[in-house]
């Protein structure tokens, strides 16, 4: 799968699942959760420890229709380590031109953190297709259609504080894709794997349901 259609699945699929955890096994298993719900797109946090193992183990051993990625990647020696394990597209909590430098190198999409519409350009002029707007929750989904308007060409995908009470409103307003960590996630650190996969499935509803409203 080539870059550009690396770019299309994600935006297809229109959830990217936020993976943290403590442990190779315990990122894993989230992962294999989300999956089973029905979330395909899975982001692997270099918040977890070895998160280059996980995201090669994965993208070796899960099914061939999950895109594998890598998530919070600061610098471009943590960007290359992941695309060299596998990573099929590279994410970051800010904006990073050594990253996306890289990522341009092996054509992997890179989806960098932004705030401000100095920031998205920026990004974009640096060849990143979608941007993630970071943390969501301190701008709201209204934001994302006032950027749209004056900028229809930004591609946006809001992370962080979207939950299934404003799923709908992130989508309507404009997002091409939903980042969702904690809101999907948060039942592992009790064990309860099986309600990751029951939110995941609801994720999957409510997107898919906004969708057919279009």
């Amino acid at each position: 799968m080539d870059r550009s259609a690396i770019i299309k699945y994600i935006e297809r699929e229109k959830i990217v699942a936020v993976i943290r955890a403590d442990s190779i096994a315990g990122a894993t298993r989230i992962a294999s959760a989300c999956a089973k719900g029905g979330v395909k797109v899975l982001e692997i946090t270099f918040t977890v420890p070895d998160a280059e193992k996980v995201i090669q183990s994965m993208s070796k051993e899960m099914q061939s229709d999950l895109l594998i990625g890598a998530g919070t990647v600061l610098d471009e020696v943590t960007a290359r380590i992941a695309i060299l394990a596998g990573a099929k597209f590279i994410v970051g909590p800010n904006f990073s031109v050594g990253v996306a430098k890289v990522c341009n190198i092996y054509q992997v999409p890179y989806m960098p953190g932004c705030g401000t519409i100095t920031e998205m350009l920026c990004a974009l002029e640096h060849g990143c297709e979608i941007i993630k707007l970071f943390p969501g929750s301190a701008y709201g989904p209204s934001y994302i259609k006032a950027i749209n308007a004056a900028l229809p060409q930004l591609k946006i995908m809001p992370t962080g504080g979207v939950d299934l009470t404003n799923v709908s409103d992130w989508i309507r307003n404009g997002a091409v894709v939903i980042g969702v960590g904690s809101k999907m996630t948060d039942p592992a650190k009790l064990g309860d794997y099986k309600k990751v996969t029951e939110l995941a499935r609801a994720f999957k509803k409510a997107v898919k349901g906004n969708e057919n409203e279009k």
